[in-house]
């Protein structure tokens, strides 16, 4: 049995039509056809229901999935096994803060899968490093760049504040607000210009450096923030988040690098498969 035509049968069961499979695994979709169908000849049975929409797994196809996984694993592991540490490439990544945990896990897996010889070592997006993923107001005047992340900023509000019964927030509403101050953040800035323009101050109650402390801050009800709008931190349940009328904030995540290479090229490609850059 082809482990290839394994990986390929997981990928259809796991994205749940053929075209996506093949997008997954960067092959062309009659390669991923082929895989399935000599699989399903193998085994005598279908593996797949075909309908327009994509595929459904017949009982076999579910049964097998399992199976398959514990397979692949156990030879990925063997593969491991033997390859020589001392051979391992190693690979600085410069991460800057705040870019969501299940996200950056999601790319930083696909990452270390792709590239068997590599070492992973995450460094501060600052320190020396091979790329970065970084804020694009963060680029070096040397380094390229690939956009792929871009989202707008929310005032992040306590549940019981009165602005959480508004569905926009007005300039006028900052007015001697009580707000947790995030820096740096060039969204921040950019707001407290536009208020200074329209005399209008807010009430800082704390100045710190992470979107998470901000967020509890905000949690507590020490005061508003305003915060990027990742689906990690509109998920929470305890703060309400609202958009600031007239005013689009954004910010635009980017993978920064120097010299193009192998692994860089990897990386650049599994960044599109991530990207919500259209």
């Amino acid at each position: 049995m082809d482990l290839r035509s394994l990986q390929y049968y997981v990928a259809v069961y796991e994205e749940g039509s053929f075209s996506a499979a093949a997008k997954r695994s960067y092959v062309a979709q009659p390669s991923i056809s082929a895989a399935v169908a000599q699989l399903e000849q193998t085994l005598s049975c279908n593996l797949f229901v075909r309908h327009a929409r994509g595929v459904t797994p017949t009982a076999a196809g579910n049964k097998l999935y399992p199976l398959a996984k514990k397979l692949l694993g156990q030879a990925k592991a063997i593969k491991t096994l033997f390859i020589e540490q001392d051979s391992k490439q190693p690979f600085y990544l410069g991460v800057t803060k705040g870019l969501g945990v299940a996200r950056m896990s999601a790319l930083l897996k696909d990452f270390t899968a792709s590239v068997a010889s590599m070492e992973l070592t995450l460094v501060p997006h600052n320190e020396q490093c091979d790329a970065r993923v970084i804020i694009k107001e963060e680029l070096a005047e040397n380094e390229h760049h690939k956009s792929f992340w871009q989202e707008n900023y929310l005032l992040a509000v306590p549940y019981n504040h009165v602005l959480s019964l508004q569905d926009n927030i007005a300039l006028a509403d900052f007015d001697n607000l009580a707000f947790i101050q995030r820096s740096p953040c060039s969204a921040w800035q950019s707001l407290q210009d536009i208020l200074t323009l329209e005399g209008i101050s807010v009430d800082i109650r704390a100045n710190i450096k992470t979107i998470d402390y901000a967020l509890g801050l905000v949690s507590a009800g020490l005061g508003c923030a305003l915060v990027p709008a990742h689906p990690e931190i509109v998920s929470n349940s305890e703060i309400v988040f609202r958009p600031i009328q007239d005013l689009q904030l954004k910010r635009e995540i980017v993978l920064a690098y120097q010299q193009p290479s192998k692994v860089i090229n990897k990386l650049k490609q599994l960044v599109m498969k991530h990207s919500s850059v259209t």
